[in-house]
């Protein structure tokens, strides 16, 4: 009965201390924007892997393998010595018109995340047109308790959110002109 009773008072004293304990939680964030272009076109621009061009962001896109599975590619942003991004295909369906790509390098100087994964698609419309969406998971660029502020939480969802903002409205921006 003490043993019983003592690992009932240890237990009751450790949950509100492990509550307080735990690391940082996955973030998501997922965008969209319609477009009067159709999905086929869309996916023409956005659809090869080896060619992120289409992103203001972007200054060139390095890689291998093409479109299959395990393709790697490398951006780099801003200018031809600016910080690059690495990143590897893990899934992809010209059918479906998507893929899936993970980042495997980047500074958190550059983009506040460790462990990020992202989705790419284009849908059609009922009413004709092509739905683009970017969604992405990931944690915060500081894995362990009390981040600096340039690293927490907020911070990582602003820059994934910008990086997709941007990407977005360029495409939007050029499927209007069309």
């Amino acid at each position: 009965m003490r043993t019983s009773r003592r690992i009932a008072i240890l237990v009751g004293l450790l949950l509100p201390a492990m509550a307080f304990a735990h690391g940082p939680t996955r973030q998501k964030v997922t965008l969209t924007t319609d477009v009067a272009a159709a999905p086929e076109e869309v996916w023409a621009i956005i659809g090869n892997f080896q060619d992120m061009s289409w992103h203001p962001a972007v200054h060139s896109t390095t890689g291998e393998g093409g479109n299959e599975i395990e393709a790697t590619r490398v951006l780099t942003l801003g200018a031809a010595d600016g910080p690059t991004i690495s990143e590897e295909l893990y899934k992809f369906s010209d059918e479906k018109m998507s893929y899936s790509y993970r980042i495997t390098d980047v500074a958190v100087e550059v983009l506040p995340v460790t462990n990020y994964s992202s989705h790419l698609t284009v849908k059609p419309l009922a009413a004709g047109g092509a739905q683009i969406e970017w969604r992405g998971a990931f944690y915060r660029g500081y894995p362990n308790n009390d981040p600096p502020p340039e690293l927490n939480d907020e911070a990582a969802v602003a820059a994934v959110t910008a990086v997709y903002q941007a990407g977005l409205d360029a495409l939007a921006a050029r499927f209007a002109s069309n």
